[in-house]
């Protein structure tokens, strides 16, 4: 039984140190990526079942701030498009801790768009779903530790870096943020 306990903690804490917590480092390599237009919108934003509610206007600030925080740090020299859907969230309510202790939840659209092109790079919208990061204010969960602004704010700083990740990914295996010289 604590061997299995050990390998939970083991495993949430390496979840934990993959999370949005990067910015005092320099971001991953991603081409001649600088972000241009940062959209977000909420047209459709549905509250999950046992939520705590969410002002959409706030959400929408809290995550064209997470995106600018983490995407204005790149310097390529050329421009892309970043259009953000809310789509959908959870923000935990106090549940019994460590037992029954509900985590928060986000659901954007994404769409990329080239500057220069004119175009969407990718043709189907890229739906990421993020939880809230593991660790100390969310162990007994974010619901008691937290208020509903901290919650969104911690959510969208996570959907902007799998968003990065999304970017990253592409750029490998797509080479969206390549010139035409292949740099």
């Amino acid at each position: 039984m604590l061997r299995h306990l050990l390998s939970v903690l083991g495993l949430a804490l390496l979840t934990a140190c993959s999370g949005a917590d990067d910015l005092d480092k320099p971001p991953v390599p991603l081409g001649n990526f600088a972000l241009g237009h940062n959209v977000v919108v909420a047209p459709n934003l549905v509250k999950g079942p046992v939520s705590r509610e969410a002002d959409k206007d706030k959400f929408i600030a809290v995550m064209k701030e997470a995106v600018d925080e983490r995407f204005g740090r790149y310097e390529g020299d050329k421009f892309y498009h970043l259009g953000i859907s809310l789509e959908g969230y959870v923000l935990a309510q106090p549940g019994v801790p460590l037992v029954a202790s509900p985590k928060s939840i986000l659901i954007v659209n994404l769409t990329v768009w080239d500057d220069s092109k004119g175009e969407k790079l990718n043709a189907e919208v890229e739906q990421i779903t993020v939880i809230e990061s593991f660790g100390g204010h969310t162990l007994l969960g974010s619901g008691y530790t937290q208020s509903p602004e901290e919650q969104m704010r911690g959510l969208a700083r996570n959907a902007a870096k799998q968003i990065e990740r999304y970017l990253v990914r592409q750029n490998y295996s797509e080479g969206w943020f390549k010139d035409k010289d292949g740099a």
